[in-house]
């Protein structure tokens, strides 16, 4: 049995993708059933799967043994054979006896919504923390799906019940074989985190803000990171392009130094297992100074996708992940407004920013907003300085944003804005120089 993370699925595989479709709860109440369909559609097209029918089935009364009713499975069946289908996509959570028991059924390998996001993530995690995490997600998934791996063996018992037989023997040495990995694997990724948590350490001392996009998955957030970096990193129209986090510097217009991190897309309904691997991608969103919450706002389900975002986001402050006050630097960025004729035919919110990444409008707009929050979390300072002390005047050009200067014969004074980490540097450094401080 192998415990890597290679996908299950070989490329150019004939495939159906089923929606089991419930009664939609409160919070999907506006996800239409085609936009998710599509979805699923995209995530199975992602790892090379030819989809060959797609459908969407309504589901009165969960059967626990197979999910659907038996007039459906036999619909299916029927499916399989005339369209010769290899693997089904169920575009849900399925339980392991449910999976079992489709497969005897429909006579093909069954993929739930969680084997296919775990196939995708394995394929693309390029990262060492990135392919740890994802091996430490399929590994707990297998293990409860480790009963369906050997049923071909024997299942004996001794006389008194004392003995197990072969099949019973191999479950658990191979349970104890993942529980081996997972220990091993737990540790590895402990020492990944605590060398990136060095990292951002010494980023810290870098005089330049970070600004952190986050989104769904494609909604053209690697577009949008080229745009303003001029950098090459992976974006096409797939779902899950790129999983794992991209830093570059980026100069503003205004001619401010940022560092710009592109990360992992969010999605509905993450595996259980990923979570926690997830989650540990977005760090960087918690060290930002400003959030960029990417939207694609030509899907037409756009605003649950945005419902999604907001509660990851609102989850990771629940946890202590972030803090509370993340709103206060977020800009939402409404993107692709080319598909819906330009920057002036969407309606934009309150604090908005309308563009297209990947036509360029609207980016004169998003400079902007930058710039404009940035200021905001900036404190007005007074200094003054000996006309003798070049090195404190460089360096209030070099980290600070001067507004005005008066030179005079003996000293020179300044207002300058500077972020709270910056000013207190600056009082270590240069004792006695600051005179005041505007807190408004």
């Amino acid at each position: 049995m192998s415990l890597g993370t290679t996908s299950t699925v070989p490329p150019a595989t004939r495939a159906a993708v089923i929606l089991p479709w419930e009664r939609p709860t409160p919070h999907d109440e506006f996800r239409a059933a085609e936009a998710r369909l599509e979805e699923a559609v995209g995530l199975a097209a992602s790892i090379g799967l030819v989809i060959v029918r797609q459908a969407v089935l309504s589901i009165r009364a969960v059967r626990p043994s197979t999910l659907f009713g038996s007039g459906q499975v036999e619909q299916l069946a029927e499916m399989v054979r005339q369209d010769d289908v290899k693997v089904m996509i169920v575009d849900s959570r399925l339980s392991p006896g449910q999976q079992r028991n489709l497969e005897r059924a429909l006579n093909c390998k069954v993929l739930d919504r969680t084997g296919l996001i775990l196939d995708i993530f394995g394929a693309r995690a390029a990262t060492r923390e990135g392919v740890l995490q994802v091996e430490l997600a399929h590994l707990e998934y297998q293990r409860s799906r480790l009963v369906r791996l050997w049923t071909h063996l024997e299942r004996q018992r001794g006389g008194f019940g004392f003995l197990g037989g072969p099949g019973e023997t191999q479950m658990e040495a191979d349970r104890r074989m993942l529980d081996e990995r997972l220990v091993k694997l737990r540790k590895e990724l402990e020492q990944v985190r605590r060398t990136r948590g060095l990292h951002r350490t010494a980023r810290k001392k870098v005089p330049f803000p970070v600004v952190a996009l986050v989104g769904y998955t494609n909604a053209g957030k690697s577009t949008l990171f080229n745009a303003l970096t001029g950098a090459a990193v992976h974006a096409q129209d797939q779902l899950f392009a790129t999983l794992d986090p991209t830093m570059r510097g980026v100069t503003l217009p205004s001619g401010r130094r940022v560092i710009l991190s592109d990360t992992v897309g969010f999605i509905s309904e993450l595996p259980t297992e990923l979570v926690a691997a997830f989650r540990a991608t977005l760090e960087e969103v918690a060290e930002a100074d400003i959030i960029l919450h990417v939207r694609d706002v030509a899907h037409p389900d756009s605003a649950a996708q945005r419902a999604d975002v907001i509660n990851v986001l609102t989850g990771m402050a629940r946890d202590g992940m972030l803090d509370a006050n993340w709103p206060d630097r977020c800009i939402e960025v409404l993107n692709k407004a080319d598909l819906l004729g330009g920057v002036e035919a969407v309606e934009r919110s309150p604090g908005s920013v309308v563009i297209s990444a990947i036509t360029g409008q609207g980016m004169a707009d998003l400079f902007s907003a930058l710039d404009a929050k940035m200021t905001a979390t900036m404190i007005l300072s007074h200094v003054r300085l000996d006309v003798t002390d070049g090195a404190a005047l460089a360096w209030l050009y070099a980290h600070g944003e001067v507004l005005e200067r008066c030179d005079r014969e003996r000293d020179i004074t300044l207002e300058v804005r500077l972020f709270e980490e910056d000013r207190a540097r600056f009082e270590g450094l240069y004792p006695g120089t600051l005179v005041g401080v505007d807190q408004d």
